[in-house]
């Protein structure tokens, strides 16, 4: 069974076991979460579309949080010296999907 879900303003495709990173979610280690906006639901050969959403929730535990890649932005204009240098590094929570109950 396979699930489109909006997570933080993003959409994921999940599924039960599945480990997946995603913008920074309130909460620490193993603290169970669920997201009630589900699009899409597909169970095999059935199929089951949201006018906008299907009732349903979709259980996550976080597992941890961090840090990615750091992430760097260069600027420069050209022939005047201008050079400047900024970079970031976004913070994400890594969650585990439980169960889809729709």
């Amino acid at each position: 069974m396979n699930a489109i879900v909006e997570i933080a303003g993003q959409q994921y495709e999940v599924a039960p076991n599945l480990k997946l990173n995603v913008p920074h979610l309130k909460g620490n280690s193993g603290d169970k979460i669920s997201f009630n906006k589900i699009f899409l639901i597909t169970d095999g050969e059935n199929i089951n579309v949201g006018t906008p959403t299907i009732s349903g929730i979709v259980n996550a535990t976080i597992l941890e949080h961090g840090k990615d890649k750091k992430i760097l932005v260069f600027h420069k204009k050209r022939r005047k010296g201008y050079k400047k240098l900024n970079g970031h590094r976004a913070v994400y929570t890594r969650i585990q999907i439980d169960s889809i109950d729709a």
